[in-house]
């Protein structure tokens, strides 16, 4: 019988080597992007469930905000960014304040609002 301990040691042990493997056979996003939101209610409050996803239909990230402004739409933008690098497209709703998010960071993507 194996103790808690036990497999907390090795936990310590082996993690991460398998973290690491992981990370390294994980599937890279494609250049095609489709970002959207929708409204979520969080203890009676309005938030916004910002979402990307790439062509394939792989989310690549999930953002909560209470804003739904150029200045939500930059910071999630720029986290996305920082983490999968530029992509060539970008799909957007209608929602003004991506295109002007995409504006202030300047990149050079095409981006198609639908």
């Amino acid at each position: 019988m194996l103790s808690y301990e036990t497999i907390r040691a090795w936990v310590g042990k082996f993690a991460p080597q398998i973290a690491k493997r992981v990370r390294a056979a994980r599937w890279r996003p494609t250049d095609k992007w489709h970002l959207d939101e929708k409204v979520i209610m969080i203890n009676g409050v309005r938030h916004w469930l910002w979402r990307a996803v790439d062509s394939n239909g792989e989310v690549l990230d999930i953002f909560v905000q209470s804003r739904r402004n150029a200045r939500a739409a930059k910071r999630f933008i720029s986290r996305l960014i920082t983490h999968w690098g530029e992509p060539r497209v970008i799909v957007t709703d209608k929602l003004r304040s991506n295109g002007a998010a995409l504006r202030k960071l300047g990149l050079n993507v095409d981006h198609r609002p639908t």
